[in-house]
């Protein structure tokens, strides 16, 4: 921003009066809009809808033939972290939480190691490329578990999806 420690502390802390200046140093040196340093707003975030998961049924595509930049934009209308993703969900096998359509924001990768998520819901891709949000339960091989239909036992997950967030998908707009 061209200032001074001292001095940017002092902003931070309403200690020193954020001027015109200011705000236009602020904006440039963390690549916002000067309307985004003086907001209390969050700004909104786009998140890539990477798919879908099965609540109960297999779902394609396979998480790797879906491009980059995802199926679709999903517009979260408030900030999140960096790197989430989106799928929307099919099926209905975890009623009454998860309903057909919703959509859960999850991290990209994998945060945490694997027995975290035992007695936890998750996204789930198994090493046959099939994809559910389901119940983790511990045991060797993984049980996953719905609440509305047969567990699946002997799953072997690659990959474990944290949910930050479930949103039912009408109250959603798509990005630009």
């Amino acid at each position: 921003m061209g200032v001074s420690r001292s001095q940017y502390i002092k902003l931070e802390r309403n200690e020193r009066r954020l001027n015109l200046d200011y705000i236009e140093r602020a904006a440039s040196a963390f690549g916002v809009s000067p309307a985004d340093i003086i907001s209390d707003d969050p700004p909104p975030s786009n998140v890539p809808l990477v798919g879908y998961v099965g609540a109960g049924a297999e779902v394609q595509p396979e998480f790797e033939q879906v491009p980059p930049e995802g199926l679709e934009q999903i517009h979260i209308p408030f900030a999140l972290p960096a790197e989430m993703i989106a799928f929307q969900i099919r099926g209905d096998s975890m009623l009454p939480v998860y309903r057909d359509g919703m959509v859960l924001v999850v991290y990209r990768e994998q945060r945490r190691p694997g027995e975290w998520f035992f007695g936890k819901e998750a996204v789930v891709r198994t090493e046959d490329g099939r994809r559910f949000v389901k119940t983790i339960m511990r045991g060797n091989p993984t049980t996953l578990y719905s609440t509305n239909a047969p567990p699946i036992e002997n799953a072997v997950p690659v990959w474990l999806g944290e949910i930050f967030a479930i949103l039912p998908r009408e109250s959603l707009g798509n990005g630009g």
